[in-house]
């Protein structure tokens, strides 16, 4: 079961939430790598889990996109968002050098290399959410009203 305590050391997300006085609650839990087990491991609704994807557009640059862990990305839509046509996921080595972060420690901030944010229009609907803080086995729950504040989000209807 997951505990709220604040991360020993703190990640450049934890850190950067810090310094921008954004109030959040770490929750720390042993990271597996079956899908579907960090909501039960942490007690919350899939929908509040915001999963982290990088993207790459037709012309190269990359964003990050925020989706509800129960959610799939429309990347036809994550394209018109970003004012292109087309993006793909990417290769997971570029999104790792791109943010400084390893697979299942992705997360939209503090990341080596600020990319553009697009969120899900769904996960507005909430009053807290989780995303990941920075490492794996570390999430950091939010509003949603101060995730975008920190982040200059672009919020669009992303997920199916």
């Amino acid at each position: 079961m997951a505990r709220p305590v604040r991360p020993p050391g703190g990640t450049p997300a934890a850190r950067l939430l810090d310094r921008a006085r954004i109030a959040y609650r770490a929750h720390v839990y042993t990271f597996l790598r079956e899908d579907g087990t960090i909501a039960r491991a942490l007690g919350v609704e899939p929908a509040r889990l915001l999963k982290c994807l990088i993207v790459r557009t037709r012309e190269g640059s990359l964003a990050s996109v925020l989706l509800a862990a129960d959610r799939t990305l429309d990347l036809e839509a994550a394209a018109r968002a970003l004012g292109t046509k087309r993006v793909a996921l990417a290769p997971l080595a570029e999104a790792e050098r791109a943010t400084g972060y390893v697979k299942g420690g992705i997360g939209p901030f503090g990341q080596r290399r600020a990319l553009p944010l697009l969120i899900d229009r769904a996960a507005l609907a909430h009053a807290t959410v989780l995303v990941n803080g920075g490492r794996r086995g570390l999430q950091l729950e939010l509003s949603p009203t101060d995730l975008l504040a920190i982040t200059a989000a672009r919020v669009a209807d992303l997920g199916r």
